[in-house]
């Protein structure tokens, strides 16, 4: 069976990707013995995912993808964006959570969307693959599932948050969802010897 390394140790991560990919032999970082933090200096999604998806090929040697996903909030100027993780200063949920509901407080436009950037390293070359996931901010939280702005996020014909849905509707939904699909498609042709999109071209 094929391996494929996840550019990852978030165990919330892990469970909605290993739910989404079947077939396929998944190995997180600790799989891997790799234990290092990657920098993400980068401003844009794109850079970010490609900077931890070719570290770990470096490392390893074995096709590697990585995501940077956030949310983007309207109101906020489309912040937190790529800073979604560490927006409070610190990477912790509660508090990056709970920033944005502050600076919400004052503002009457509450939608949002997640974003996802996926970079698949493949046999040396990169592909790319977007999910964008719309909907609105909470006034407060709700639910105890999925991770980081889940629980105060409600997607576009939902009235409830992604922390109060359960998974398997979640993964339909979300922003990562959406871009695991279209990778998983590239895969699949790819086996298939099917045309291949060109290196480096985002897939929307």
């Amino acid at each position: 069976m094929q391996e494929l390394v996840i550019a990852s140790n978030n165990e919330g991560k892990i469970k909605e990707i290993r739910a989404l990919i079947s077939g396929i032999k998944l190995l997180s970082l600790r799989d891997i013995g790799f234990d290092k933090e990657i920098p993400e200096p980068f401003h844009t999604f794109e850079e970010n995912a490609y900077t931890k998806a070719i570290a770990i090929r470096k490392f390893c040697g074995k096709n590697v993808f990585a995501d940077d996903s956030g949310i983007c909030v309207n109101a906020l100027g489309g912040r937190p964006g790529v800073d979604s993780a560490h927006y409070s200063g610190t990477r912790d949920d509660e508090k990056n959570l709970q920033k944005v509901l502050d600076e919400l407080k004052a503002k009457t436009d509450r939608s949002a969307y997640y974003k996802a950037l996926i970079c698949l390293v493949w046999e040396d070359e990169a592909y790319y693959f977007e999910g964008i996931c719309k909907g609105r901010i909470a006034e407060q939280k709700a639910g105890a599932g999925g991770f980081g702005y889940d629980p105060v996020f409600i997607p576009e014909g939902y009235e409830q948050t992604f922390g109060e849905l359960a998974l398997d509707i979640k993964n339909t939904l979300s922003h990562r969802g959406k871009a695991i699909k279209k990778m998983v498609e590239f895969l699949k042709d790819k086996n298939t010897s099917s045309p291949l999109e060109r290196p480096g071209e985002v897939v929307l």
